[in-house]
């Protein structure tokens, strides 16, 4: 799995649309609901926000985006890796691109929901960095909600961005 690229794609694309419900159906096992959060396309296309779709080969493994909530703020969502995909640092190679496409868009700051159910997803997040912050979005008060957040390094997420830019990973399908 170490030649996985990261390739830009629409929200609503079929690939971006069979990776969401992926995470949705992960939702429904871990918390016995879908995530009801309203999100565009429009959210997620540049100048606004951005979705990125992992590849493993011709094989889509892994999903994840960014969008900006207000000026200098940029929330992660729907980031996912398929579960036969997990556990080889896929994750974290798209966090990275990720905030380093939220520097793009002119983010300083990257925040993001997720859930006392996702252990694994909260330690990569803070193994990354990111705090908690005071609750927002649609789960604000909810009691499983974990609302985490990151000043990002432009200079190290521009380089992240770079190099994957390099290896042919900004095209878009």
């Amino acid at each position: 799995m170490s030649d996985v690229g990261f390739l830009v794609a629409a929200f609503d694309a079929p690939v971006s649309v069979e990776l969401t419900e992926a995470v949705q159906q992960e939702y429904l096992v871990r918390y016995g609901q879908r995530d009801a959060t309203v999100m565009t396309a429009a959210q997620f296309a540049p100048p606004q926000g951005i979705f990125l779709i992992g590849w493993d080969a011709d094989q889509p493994i892994a999903c994840g985006g960014v969008r900006l909530v207000e000026p200098g703020v940029g929330e992660l969502k729907r980031m996912y890796v398929a579960p036969h995909a997990r556990r080889g640092g896929i994750a974290r190679r798209l966090l990275h691109r990720l905030e380093g496409e939220a520097v793009e868009l002119g983010a300083t700051t990257l925040r993001l929901e997720t859930g006392v159910h996702q252990p694994e997803a909260i330690a990569l997040y803070a193994s990354e960095g990111y705090l908690d912050v005071e609750p927002f979005g649609h789960y604000a008060c909810h009691p499983l909600a974990r609302h985490l957040a990151k000043t990002l390094d432009a200079g190290a997420a521009v380089g992240e961005r770079a190099a994957a830019v390099d290896g042919g990973a900004k095209n878009r399908i």
